[in-house]
């Protein structure tokens, strides 16, 4: 493979057409995988949504008090609190799974 002939990227004119082309497009004969390499990127940041829940103002109280407790802000120990109930249903094990 090392004498293959690499074809060069087209241009486009726009994301979308981008995206319509790699969706069908045989990538190895634009690249060329055995110069590839793994990379980190160590400050890519997760995509966030702001989202409006309702709670019981009790539990809202229970939780504001924990994160305090811990000297988290209270949405921070939310996203813990759904992240790990979410790991758990994926294992079976929590509570509600079905």
């Amino acid at each position: 493979m090392k004498n293959k002939k690499i074809l060069p990227i087209p241009k486009f004119k726009n994301e979308d057409a981008e995206r319509a082309f790699w969706d069908t497009a045989d990538t190895s004969l634009y690249f060329d995988w055995s110069k590839a390499r793994h990379v980190k990127f160590p400050n890519l940041k997760f995509s966030t949504e702001t989202i409006s829940l309702r709670v019981p103002a009790g539990m809202l109280d229970d939780v504001k008090i924990q994160a305090n407790k811990i000297d988290v802000p209270y949405q921070s120990l939310l996203k813990i609190y759904i992240s790990g109930a979410l790991e758990a249903d994926k294992k079976n094990k929590f509570a509600f799974a079905s």
